[in-house]
């Protein structure tokens, strides 16, 4: 069986196995942003307070992404130490491994569920600008406390569906997040505006349809972990925590922690930014920010399938195979991110139509996609550039661009643009113009990058015959 794989990344034509590859993964990571939309499409059209609950979920949204990235990351590394033991016919570290990881598992709860009790209203209000509705505030803590509180359900599907993944299981995560996905949309309506008998629960409502399809995912895919991975078999011992164990875990899991945690205190400090011009300028982003992902999503997605497939190609040797997963890896990014630009821009008004805005704040979001839409090509190199040195071995490169993206250069252009927008509202585009800026600049450093990465790591591999 490792054989006829083996063969596959190596005979393959690479166009063709990054798209048999990345498709699934663009599904499965699309499918991910579904959550954040459907609470926000539901809660802004309730009969009361739509636009100010839309706000909260603004409000909410950065920790609601720091809590995937810790329980992402976690299993990025567990999954790579189980893959790798696998591998070296190791199967008693594998076992030990994931026990380790369902230990820190429950660390991680402990740590989500003290800051859910004690720390909500606090970080809420660290968001709020003067203007700030209390009732905004209210909401916004009622929704993050149930989401924390809760936080068991996500964190132990990330734990599995890494597992799952690392065995190459991956179907199994899929069928275990689209179970989560159904249940929080069937929920939503259920919840919120109290149908079928249920109470009307508003805010709270969306949160506990969220929080439920979460325990879904969970709970579907730790029974399939236990199934269907019979090779990882953990004891109750295996709990116990290991340092060394939890050091290698978190050696390869902490950057890819980084690497998402960044992009919450991007939306984090955003909020404070754009909330000291007005809350609706905080409610706009907060909308196209979800939309958004649902494009770039994809363009990671893809990214999830090209550093496998230039990784392996660089471990045979073949310079050519590199090239062609470099160029395919590219092109597909490019076909993707300029597809969702144009839907966007094409349908920016119905987009903005399915969510009941105020007249300002909807005419904010629409100029908001017709301006950071044209960012997505760039920001989709970006994140290409960001798989592509990953699978060479290059992950200060992989760093620096998420540091540009997400802190060193966007930061200082929309303090820029805010403090040109509170002395004339009318220049509150300029805040939007520094997305596809941004984007654009570290694409020119990205460039850069790649080709000192290609020089060093690439420049001096001899083409390896390859043999099926």
């Amino acid at each position: 069986m490792n054989q006829i794989k083996e063969n596959k990344m190596a005979v393959t034509p690479v166009p063709r196995l990054i798209l048999q590859m990345g498709i699934p993964m663009i599904l499965s990571m699309m499918l991910q942003a579904v959550y954040n939309i459907v609470d926000s499409a539901f809660v802004s059209n309730m009969a009361h307070g739509g636009e100010e609950a839309m706000n909260a979920l603004t409000l909410v949204f950065p920790m609601q992404m720091l809590m995937v990235a810790v329980g992402i990351g976690t299993g990025v590394g567990a999954g790579a130490v189980v893959s790798r033991s696998l591998g070296q016919g190791d199967a008693r570290k594998a076992g030990r491994t994931a026990g380790n990881a369902f230990f820190l598992c429950g660390v991680l709860y402990l740590v989500f569920l003290l800051f859910g009790i004690f720390g909500t209203g606090a970080y809420v209000r660290s968001q709020a600008s003067g203007e700030a509705d209390p009732a905004v505030l209210t909401m916004a803590v009622s929704y993050l406390r149930i989401c924390c509180v809760m936080s068991f359900g996500i964190l132990v599907f990330s734990i599995t569906e890494k597992l799952l993944q690392a065995t190459g299981h991956s179907v199994y995560s899929t069928v275990a997040q689209i179970g989560g996905a159904v249940t929080n949309i069937v929920l939503d309506p259920i919840m919120i505006y109290g149908l079928l008998g249920c109470p009307e629960m508003g805010v709270e409502g969306a949160a506990w349809a969220t929080v439920i399809g979460q325990i879904v995912s969970a709970v579907l895919g730790l029974v399939f972990h236990l199934r269907v991975n019979r090779e990882v078999k953990s004891r109750l011992h295996d709990l116990r925590p290991d340092m060394m164990l939890l050091r290698e875990i978190y050696t390869i899991g902490l950057p890819a922690i980084i690497a998402q945690a960044l992009m919450s205190l991007m939306t984090y400090g955003l909020n404070i930014i754009l909330g000291s011009i007005s809350p609706s300028m905080q409610t706009a982003y907060g909308l196209y920010y979800k939309i958004q992902q649902f494009i770039l999503f994809a363009a990671f997605g893809l990214r999830d399938a090209i550093t496998p497939v230039i990784s392996y190609s660089h471990g045979m040797g073949s310079r050519e195979r590199i090239r062609d997963g470099v160029r395919s890896g590219i092109v597909y990014t490019a076909v993707i991110m300029l597809i969702g630009m144009a839907a966007i821009e094409v349908f920016a008004v119905p987009f903005a139509g399915l969510f009941g805005l105020s007249g300002r704040t909807q005419a904010l979001c629409i100029g908001a996609m017709h301006v950071v839409s044209l960012s997505f090509l760039f920001a989709g190199m970006n994140i290409a550039f960001q798989g592509i040195y990953q699978a060479l071995g290059g992950g200060i490169e992989s760093l620096v661009i998420s540091l540009c993206r997400q802190l060193l250069i966007i930061f200082p252009l929309v303090l820029i643009a805010a403090h040109l927008a509170q002395a004339d509202p009318a220049r509150s585009a300029l805040v939007w113009a520094a997305f596809p800026v941004t984007e654009l600049v570290t694409m020119l450093i990205g460039i850069v990058l790649l080709r000192r990465l290609w020089a060093r790591r690439v420049g001096e591999l001899h083409a390896r015959p390859v043999t099926a």
